[in-house]
């Protein structure tokens, strides 16, 4: 085992054991006692879903402050409105690419694949039997989402503090920026003392987020636990084709297509980069939520990949709800396998259609557990797929939203170091010795 230098173990060994010992003990459990034994059902309801729940809200706490200070450090310390502009066009040049090349993975492979077209009838009726409540209340949320014009003015806050309340991290991280640019433009005493007191917030943040990340391996453990106990494989068997052909695109994304642009574009040795990553990609299949693994991002960047901070501060927190590879895919994959489930044939334009309305929504997507949920919705209703359709893969989606958030935060961190390239004379980092 891998060790510290102070000889004590590191945490992303300590999650990884929390992650195996979680998962085998709620598997004995389940094909032990069964999902519906009484001990499972309070164990899960009063202990293990109690603390995981309380790990994330203790992180959710910290993500406002955390994100707000990061994402104005990150502009302020670019310098000058030039840096801000060259880095925040490669971010978003980068994302796209990255992201419209998941869509036509997943879209290539759910097409070639057709995961929608063996389902047992008699096994898909009782798992939309199941979701249906729950399917219903994201479809109905669907229709008091904002869309068109409205989407991007709720983009601008009228409120900044109305808007952190609420958890509007697009709004949130709007008004960060413009605070970032306000500070670069600005320069007097005034603006120096109120920078290191927005560095004094971010220091107060992570020291705290630190204190709560010693929690993740037992957090990790309660929540595969609790997958394990109440779930084991039967989902899984059940809607095996679904499930792998979204693992299979996620793979390939990842050590494929980030493979390439980590060499090519960034001069990263993909292997020294994965390796250096490990612990946020724990964390991010452990919570399945890119905002609560931020705070490891951002140390895993600066400590381990030695990335520059303004970029990775600035990236890393505008890629947690703005870079979201893995979703995109997700979604395109789900809206056609729901599509060749019901036996709805999409043209190749509607097929397009989907494939930049999944890009633009993996961009907005909230970055908590199951937040793509209501997007699929969205797209399934524009293009003739019953929305409620999603019932079906509802006991599945709590696995892939794992697996999708660590391709996500994996992206993040990949978009940092290719766009750290060139923005010093001398990065601490030399990924290439």
């Amino acid at each position: 085992m891998a060790k510290a230098a102070t000889g004590k173990l590191q945490l992303h060994w300590k999650m990884l054991i929390g992650f195996i010992a979680g998962l085998s003990l709620g598997l004995v459990a389940h094909y032990a006692s069964g999902a519906d034994a009484g001990w499972v059902q309070w164990l899960t309801a009063n202990i293990t879903q109690p603390a995981g729940t309380l790990f994330l809200r203790l992180i959710f706490m910290l993500i406002i402050p955390l994100l707000f200070s990061a994402l104005i450090m990150g502009v302020a310390e670019m310098g000058d409105v030039r840096s801000l502009g060259r880095v925040g066009w490669k971010t978003l040049g980068y994302t796209v690419i990255a992201s419209g090349l998941a869509v036509v993975l997943g879209l290539v492979l759910v097409n070639w694949l057709q995961p929608g077209a063996g389902i047992d009838r008699a096994a898909a009726d009782a798992m939309l039997a199941q979701g249906a409540d729950r399917a219903q209340a994201i479809v109905g949320g669907v229709g008091t989402q904002a869309k068109g014009v409205d989407l991007l003015l709720g983009i601008v806050p009228d409120n900044v503090v109305k808007a952190a309340a609420e958890n509007t991290i697009l709004a949130v991280m709007f008004f960060a920026l413009m605070l970032g640019i306000g500070l670069v433009l600005t320069r007097s005493k005034a603006t120096e003392v109120l920078l290191q007191g927005i560095q004094g917030l971010f220091e107060v943040s992570m020291t705290l987020i630190g204190l709560v990340i010693r929690l993740a391996p037992y957090a990790v453990f309660c929540f595969m636990f609790n997958l394990a106990a109440l779930f084991g494989w039967d989902l899984l068997r059940s809607l095996g084709a679904y499930v792998g052909v979204v693992v299979l695109a996620l793979a390939l994304h990842m050590l494929v297509v980030y493979s390439l642009m980590l060499k090519f574009l960034g001069g990263w040795s993909p292997l020294k980069f994965f390796r250096g990553s490990q612990e946020a990609m724990v964390m991010a299949f452990s919570t399945a939520s890119s905002n609560a693994t931020l705070p490891v991002a951002l140390q895993v960047a600066e400590e381990k990949l030695r990335l520059p901070r303004k970029v990775s501060r600035f990236v890393l927190t505008v890629g947690a709800t703005a870079n979201q590879n893995g979703t995109a895919l997700f979604e395109g994959v789900t809206v056609l396998f729901l599509a060749q489930f019901f036996g709805v044939d999409l043209s190749l334009q509607q097929q397009v259609t989907v494939m930049f309305v999944c890009i633009l929504g993996g961009i907005g997507t909230a970055g908590v557990p199951a937040g793509s949920l209501p997007v699929v919705a969205l797209i399934c209703g524009m293009v003739g797929v019953p929305p409620e359709g999603i019932g079906l893969i509802l006991g599945v989606d709590r696995f892939l939203d794992m697996c999708r958030t660590t391709l996500n935060v994996t992206g993040d961190l990949m978009l940092a170091a290719v766009v750290s390239k060139g923005e010093v004379e001398e990065s601490p980092a030399n990924p290439m010795d």
